[in-house]
């Protein structure tokens, strides 16, 4: 996930607007936005201060809460009397989740036609 997806998701928690925000940093709304679809770079003197406004540590701006680690146990006790192996996937966002869930269940129902 990148800085201006945290931002938005960020923002999308409190009841905050891009306006609010812009008016917070003294910066013009555009100027946000731009941040947010990451048309523009913060400058890092800005970072601080956005961390402040969400109450998140500088580190959660740009850390990705969106990963997907697939572990595929081939060669290994996972497998069971018929054969079959074992993938896990671990998903640490819930909104990942769900569409990889979503996406698994219609791809399970296009293999069983």
């Amino acid at each position: 996930m990148s800085v201006g997806t945290n931002l938005k998701k960020l923002r999308s928690k409190t009841k905050y607007s891009q306006q609010d925000i812009a008016d917070m940093l003294n910066v013009d709304r555009l100027t946000y936005v731009n941040w947010e679809n990451e048309t523009t770079e913060i400058k890092s003197g800005y970072i601080p201060k956005l961390a402040d406004i969400f109450g998140v540590k500088i580190q959660d701006l740009f850390d990705s809460d969106q990963s997907i680690q697939i572990n595929n146990f081939e060669n290994s006790d996972t497998s069971n009397a018929a054969g079959n192996q074992t993938i896990i996937f671990n998903i640490s966002d819930a909104e990942t989740a769900k569409l990889f869930g979503e996406q698994i269940h219609e791809l399970i129902k296009s293999l069983k036609k």
